[in-house]
C-alpha cells in the first residue's frame, strides 16, 4: 500500500516575504539557473555515474558556490597580479582598493553601511566569534550568557571568559528580558546567541540589543553587549541591520554559508559608536600597528578599527573572490528577500511531506524537531520511526541516503543546547555516553533505544521541489512499511560436521560447508581457502583472520574499506608452508611479508576497534609501507596483532580479548540461499532480471548451502542459537549489523547502491 499523498502544488510564501514581486522558483527561472550555475548537481560524484543526479540538502553545513562565480574569479586570477596589501606597489595598491571595495559591498548586501558597521575580515565566523570575546570590555562582577541554541563556537567562549574570572551563565532565549532590567545587572556582560538555529533552523530577532537599550537610555553604552551569531541566518535572509536604531554589537558571518565560496573568510560586522568602548587588544601582529619599538614597551596601533584587528595580511585572494560570488548572487537572485521566499516554500512543502509520511498501521514515519508555529529556517531536524515507534539509527538512514545520491547530515550538528533539548538528554546523558565511548562523529547513534542524535536536511536557494520529492521518495521507498510481516522462529540447534554433505538432526536439513574465506587484512579482499586445503580454526577465529591492519601515519584508528575503497584491490593470501603473507593489488608487484617473528622489526602500538584501544605491533618496514601507501594513495604502515606471532598456547582466565581485530565476532556465516534471496529482491525491486550479487559480497568466513531435499529456508540462519563443525561447537552471537562495506564491489572497489539498500529496506522489522 503507497502512502504517498498525489503531489500538491507548493504553498504560497507569506506576503511579507515576497517584497520584491517574485514567485517561489524566482519566476520560473530556478531550472536555467541550476543548469548553468550548478552543474555540479547533475552527477553523482562519489560513483561517477551521469544518470544519478546529486540531491544535496546540506546547505547549513555549506552551500553551492555558482560556477559564473569560480570562473570570473579564476579570470581575474590570470588577467592581474594580486599583492600583498602591505607592500606600496602598484598591484599592491589595486589590491587595496579591492579589499576596501569588498567591505562597502558586504556592508550593503547585509542592509547596511560604513557609518554604521565596520567590517573585520577573519578566517571564519569561529574566529569572528572569539574576537568579539576578546573585545568586550567584560568586568570581574559581570557576566557571559548564552542562549540554549547557541553554536559550540559561542559555547567555547565560557573557557575564555572564565580566564577573566567571569561568571558563566547559559539561559533560555526568553530568560533575556529579565535577566537584562537595570536591578538584574552589575558590571559590564556579554550576551550571545544565533540569529538561527542550526539544530532546528529555529530563529530569532536581530533587535535584542535596541529592546535592551530602551532601558538604559542616556548611558554611554550600555552595560550589555550583544553578540549575534548570523552565519546560518544569513545564508537565507537579509540582515537589514540599517533598519535598527541600535543594532547589535558584533555580527559574526562566514562566507561559505552565504555563497559556498570563499571557504577561508569569515567577518566580524563592530557597531561604530561601541568601537570607542572596546577592550584594548593583547596580541597584535603586522599590519595592525603604526609604530613599534623592538626593545622598550611601546606601539602604537593603527587608527582604522579595520586595519587595527586584522593581524597579518588578510587573505586577499578571497576577498577579491567575495567580488565574484556577490555578482553571481545579484545576477542568479537580485535580492536576498528572493532566497527567503524561495526557502520558506521549500521548507513548508518538506516539512508537509514528512509529516505525511505513515507506516501502514498509522504511526508517523519522522519525528520533527520544531517547526510548530514559531519562525523556523530552511533547517529541519528529524528521527525516523518503525511502525512500532522504536527509533532507526540515523547512521544507517545517512548511509542509505548516500547510496541514494541524497547528501543531508546526522549528529548533534556542534549545537549541544538544542540537542538536549529536542531529544530530551540531560547534562548526565552525556556524560553517560562519553563513559561509553560514544564521541561526536562515530556510529553509535542509540543508547538503550533513544537516538543520541539526529538526522538534517537543509535548503539553500538552488534547492528544488524535485530536490524535496526524491528526499521523499527515499524516505518512502526505505523506510515507510506498508505491510507488517512476522517470520516463524526456528529454535533447534544446527549441527555443522566438516565435508561437502552434512546430516543434521531430524528437525533440520542436510547442508555442506560450500567456501571457508579468511581476510588477513582488515578490510581487504578476502582469501577462499582452497578446497583440498584443512585450515586450522583457534578460540580467536580461523588462523591469521583480520590478524593485520593498515593504519595511517599519526592515527590511532585501523583505516576501513568504507572510507578507502581501494582496499578491496588488494589481495592478501597466506603460504602456510613459507611463512609468508602475500600482498597483490592491480599494476603493482607482488609484495612478501615474512610471518616469521625473528624477520620482523616490531614497535608496540594501541590502535582502537569500535571505540575500544586494542594492542598491536607495528612492522617497521619501509618496503611494506611503500607499497601500501602507493597503492591506497595515503601514507600508511602494516601492524598486526601480538598473538599471531606467539605460538605459544592462551593464558588461563586471561582478559584480552578473543576477536582478533574482528568488529563483532570471531566468524561471521552466510548462507547461499539467503544471498540468493537478496538477489531476488534486487531484481523485482529495480525491475532487473538475473541479479547475481552472491554471498561473498557479504564478507563471509563460511558459506553454506543445502545439500538435501529439505532446504534451507532463507535467513533461517538468524534463528540458529549455536552449531557444530566437525565436532567443535560455536555459539551464535546473532545478526551482524549492516555495514556500508557490503555496498563496495569487491572486485573493483567501485560504491554500489545494493545490497545494502535492499537489505535494510526488507530486513528492519524482522531483524532489529
Amino acid at each position: 500500500m503507497n502512502r504517498l499523498v498525489p503531489v500538491t502544488p507548493p504553498p504560497s510564501p507569506p506576503a511579507s516575504y515576497t517584497s520584491h514581486s517574485t514567485s517561489y522558483d524566482y519566476n520560473g527561472r530556478l531550472d536555467e539557473i541550476r543548469k548553468t550555475e550548478y552543474p555540479q548537481l547533475s552527477i553523482s560524484q562519489e560513483t561517477n555515474q551521469s544518470e544519478q543526479q546529486t540531491v544535496f540538502l546540506d546547505h547549513a553545513g555549506s552551500t553551492l558556490c555558482a560556477a559564473s562565480h569560480i570562473r570570473a574569479f579564476s579570470h581575474e586570477l590570470l588577467t592581474h597580479i594580486p599583492a600583498n596589501p602591505h607592500s606600496r606597489h602598484l598591484q599592491s595598491q589595486w589590491t587595496q582598493r579591492k579589499i576596501d571595495h569588498a567591505r562597502d559591498r558586504l556592508l550593503e548586501f547585509l542592509g547596511t553601511s560604513a557609518q554604521q558597521y565596520a567590517v573585520v575580515f577573519t578566517a571564519n565566523a569561529t574566529a569572528a566569534i572569539r574576537l568579539a570575546a576578546e573585545l568586550t570590555p567584560v568586568s570581574s562582577n559581570g557576566v557571559f550568557c548564552y542562549t540554549r541554541e547557541s553554536h559550540t563556537s559561542v559555547v567555547g567562549l565560557r573557557n575564555l571568559v572564565a580566564r577573566q574570572d567571569v561568571n558563566v551563565k547559559p539561559i533560555e532565549f526568553t530568560d533575556i528580558e529579565q535577566l537584562t532590567l537595570p536591578q538584574n545587572t552589575k558590571g559590564t556582560s556579554l550576551l550571545a546567541y544565533p540569529a538561527q538555529c542550526n539544530f532546528s533552523g529555529e530563529r530569532f530577532p536581530l533587535d535584542v540589543a535596541g529592546t535592551i537599550a530602551k532601558q538604559y537610555a542616556g548611558s554611554k553604552h550600555m552595560p550589555w553587549w550583544v553578540l549575534v551569531d548570523a552565519a546560518a541566518y544569513a545564508a537565507s535572509s537579509p540582515l537589514q541591520l540599517n533598519q535598527y536604531k541600535v543594532g547589535p554589537d558584533f555580527v559574526a558571518l562566514s562566507m561559505y554559508k552565504i555563497f559556498g565560496a570563499p571557504t577561508g573568510l569569515g567577518a566580524l560586522l563592530i557597531r561604530r559608536s561601541s568601537v570607542p568602548f572596546l577592550r584594548s587588544k593583547g596580541y597584535f601582529g603586522g599590519g595592525t600597528v603604526a609604530g613599534l619599538a623592538f626593545d622598550q614597551q611601546w606601539q602604537v596601533y593603527r587608527h582604522a578599527i579595520e586595519s587595527r584587528l586584522e593581524d597579518g595580511t588578510v587573505n586577499f585572494q578571497d576577498i577579491i573572490s567575495l567580488h565574484h560570488a556577490l555578482d553571481a548572487h545579484k545576477k542568479n537572485y537580485q535580492f536576498m528577500s528572493h532566497v527567503t521566499a524561495h526557502t520558506w516554500v521549500i521548507t513548508q512543502y518538506a516539512v508537509q511531506k514528512m509529516r505525511m509520511l505513515c507506516h501502514i498501521n498509522g504511526q508517523p514515519v519522522c519525528e520533527i524537531y520544531g517547526h510548530t508555529g514559531k519562525d523556523f529556517g530552511p533547517t529541519i531536524s528529524f528521527n525516523i520511526k518503525d511502525p512500532h515507534a522504536r527509533y532507526v539509527g540515523y547512521v544507517e538512514v545517512e548511509r542509505l541516503a548516500v547510496m541514494a545520491g541524497i547528501s543531508l547530515r546526522s549528529g548533534r550538528f556542534c549545537n549541544p543546547g538544542a540537542a538536549q533539548k529536542w531529544l530530551g538528554l540531560s547534562a548526565q546523558d552525556l556524560v553517560k555516553q562519553a563513559s561509553l565511548g560514544f564521541v561526536c562523529g562515530d556510529d553509535n547513534d542509540l543508547l538503550d533505544g533513544r537516538p543520541v542524535g539526529a538526522l538534517r536536511v537543509s535548503f539553500g536557494a538552488m534547492t528544488s521541489i524535485h530536490d524535496i520529492d526524491m528526499f521523499i521518495a527515499f524516505l518512502n521507498r526505505q523506510f515507510c512499511n506498508h505491510r507488517l510481516s512476522t517470520s516463524s522462529a526456528i529454535s533447534k540447534p544446527v549441527s555443522l560436521p566438516s565435508g561437502k554433505a552434512a546430516l543434521q538432526s531430524s528437525q533440520t536439513c542436510s547442508v555442506e560447508v560450500e567456501k571457508i574465506v579468511v581476510y588477513p587484512i582488515k578490510s581487504c579482499h578476502g582469501w577462499t581457502v582452497p578446497s583440498d586445503t584443512l585450515w586450522p580454526i583457534t578460540q580467536y577465529g580461523l588462523k591469521f583472520d583480520r590478524s593485520f591492519v593498515i593504519m595511517r601515519e599519526n592515527s590511532s584508528i585501523p583505516m576501513q574499506q568504507k572510507s578507502y575503497p581501494d582496499m578491496a584491490l588488494i589481495r592478501p593470501r597466506i603460504d602456510a608452508e613459507s611463512q609468508l603473507l602475500i600482498l597483490e593489488a592491480p599494476g603493482h608487484m607482488p609484495l612478501h611479508v615474512s610471518l616469521r617473528p625473528a624477520d620482523l622489526l616490531l614497535e608496540q602500538i594501541e590502535p582502537q576497534i569500535c571505540s575500544s584501544r586494542v594492542e598491536a605491533v607495528r612492522l617497521r618496514s619501509s618496503k611494506i609501507s611503500s607499497w601500501l601507501s602507493a597503492v591506497l594513495s595515503v601514507a600508511c604502515y602494516l601492524a598486526c596483532e601480538p598473538r599471531l606471532l606467539l605460538e605459544s598456547k592462551p593464558q588461563a582466565n586471561s582478559t584480552k580479548s578473543l576477536k582478533s581485530f574482528a568488529n563483532e565476532a570471531q566468524l561471521l556465516l552466510v548462507t547461499s540461499e539467503s544471498a540468493g534471496q537478496v538477489d531476488q529482491w534486487i531484481s523485482r525491486d529495480n525491475g532487473k532480471q538475473g541479479v547475481s550479487i552472491g554471498p561473498m559480497q557479504y564478507r563471509p568466513n563460511i558459506i553454506v548451502k543445502s545439500a538435501g531435499a529439505q532446504h534451507i529456508r532463507p535467513f533461517e540462519e538468524l534463528q540458529w542459537k549455536s552449531l557444530f563443525i566437525d565436532n567443535c561447537k560455536f555459539n551464535v552471537a546473532g545478526p551482524c549489523q549492516r555495514c556500508q562495506m557490503i555496498s563496495i564491489d569487491q572486485d573493483s572497489a567501485k560504491r554500489l547502491k545494493e545490497p545494502y539498500a535492499t537489505l535494510a529496506r526488507h530486513m528492519r522489522y524482522k531483524i532489529w
